[in-house]
């Protein structure tokens, strides 16, 4: 299809901003990544090809070699920099360089950053209609959509949009700012769970204490705080990304891109050195909390306040299984997840407490149990109480002895005088004994007065 005199390769403008969104985000891609990035819905690309020799002729991109399978490179301009940042909404300043330069030995360390890009955004194949064109024979069978599926149907996170590459991550110093760490690619997706995730692309050229000193250097940026204008330190990374909604600092994934240089056994060997040298970095601090009681054993709970979730996974299963699937092995974890179950902190804060108001609960379900208990065992015992026969009161004390008046339990007074109402019946039998005065043998003894 013949071209315009300003475009004469006959690009679209629809494609001529893909090129630019894509370039602004990777750049340096080529033609085949820029194509399933942006629209893999196209049955091919030379679309994208004859956009980026149209873009090319009016300074906005750059070809300055080609990729180790052949492919040529493209890249932005300057003012093909402009150009892309006016597409995809950002400032100008937050574009990055150009890369210029970085086609000239083949980028394969941007290409693995492009493939684990494309990998994890899996940019649906949209329908595309074909070009009306004038018929000069038999019409063919009319086709309203003319699709080429590219995918598997799998699931991304996020959309080109969502990309940065190459971010530098600054740390104040003496001659104003230093580059702390540069990551390679920073996904912000909140609508797929991810408000941010750092990723690093290993090719497993450079030894894995390289690699595994990269992390240190996060920490340090995270670590950074600044004061706000009420007086508040934050992060300041908070002042770029969203937070993450969970403890500790933001995640940073690891991509392994071992091709054909490493094989399966020397990728394991590598992904738990790079564990263990990073061992402090992402692993948290455990909090013991003492048991309240009788038997329980002690538990705690793992701080992450200082941690960094990092997660490791490999280009080849990201291109397989997609993002969604049980792609991420989480540091400290054991095994491959999905992103949402890698992320979580199963033992922080949140489950110790979730766990301790478990405990809570069962304590008080004791303590009322017992409660219970005595309520009832009083209540027997008032029961009892009434039920028993009323016992007779305590006799009165003999006046002259202070024995009870009826004398001595179990013996019998048979031959005691009668009884007074004073004495007991040993007293009576006492005073019946003793003899008489001269006044009782005249007068007679007096009667005993109640």
């Amino acid at each position: 299809m013949g071209g315009s005199k300003a475009y004469p390769y006959g690009s679209t403008s629809a494609v001529r901003g893909h090129v630019l969104a894509a370039l602004g985000v990777l750049k340096v891609a080529s033609a085949d990544q820029i194509h399933r990035l942006m629209a893999p819905g196209h049955k091919d690309n030379k679309a994208f090809r004859n956009a980026l020799l149209d873009l090319a002729r009016h300074g906005i991109t750059v070809s300055e070699g080609s990729s180790r399978d052949g492919n040529k490179l493209w890249s932005l301009t300057p003012l093909g920099l402009d150009a892309a940042a006016e597409v995809l909404g950002r400032p100008a300043d937050q574009m990055g360089g150009t890369a210029r330069g970085a086609a000239r030995s083949g980028a394969p360390h941007a290409m693995a950053v492009n493939e684990t890009v494309i990998a994890i955004t899996r940019t649906p194949a949209a329908p595309t209609r074909p070009v009306p064109r004038q018929q000069t024979g038999p019409a063919a069978p009319s086709a309203d959509v003319d699709v080429q599926s590219t995918g598997s149907g799998l699931r991304g996170m996020g959309r080109v949009g969502s990309w940065s590459t190459e971010v530098p991550l600054n740390l104040p110093s003496s001659r104003g700012t230093r580059t702390a760490v540069r990551a390679d690619a920073v996904l912000q997706a909140p609508e797929a769970g991810l408000p941010v995730l750092f990723v690093e692309v290993d090719n497993c050229t450079e030894s894995p204490e390289v690699l595994s000193a990269k992390f240190e250097k996060y920490r340090t940026y995270f670590r950074l705080k600044a004061k706000t204008t009420h007086g508040l330190e934050v992060p300041v990374w908070r002042s770029r990304y969203a937070p993450t909604g969970r403890d500790g600092h933001p995640p940073v994934a690891v991509v392994f891109n071992p091709g054909t240089r490493t094989g399966p056994e020397g990728l394991k060997n590598r992904m738990n050195t790079v564990l263990q040298l990073t061992r402090q970095v992402w692993s948290g601090t455990y909090q013991w909390q003492g048991a309240y009681g009788t038997g329980e054993e002690r538990d705690g709970y793992y701080d992450h306040a200082d941690a960094i979730p990092v997660l490791f996974t490999t280009l080849d299963r990201l291109q397989a299984d997609g993002p969604h699937a049980a792609v991420w092995r989480r540091c400290g974890h054991g095994q491959f997840e999905i992103l949402p179950d890698a992320l979580a902190n199963p033992q922080d804060h949140d489950a110790w407490a979730v766990r301790e108001e478990a405990r809570r609960q069962q304590r008080d379900a004791a303590h009322e149990e017992r409660q219970r208990a005595w309520a009832a065992q009083r209540e027997r015992w008032i029961q009892e109480a009434d039920s028993a026969p009323a016992l007779a009161p305590d006799p009165e004390p003999c006046e002259r002895c202070g024995l009870p008046i009826t004398g001595q339990q179990g013996l019998r007074y048979d031959d005691a005088p009668p009884e007074d109402g004073r004495h007991c019946p040993t007293c009576r039998t006492d005073i019946r004994q003793q003899p008489m005065t001269l006044r009782q043998a005249l007068f007679g003894k007096r009667p005993a007065t109640q």
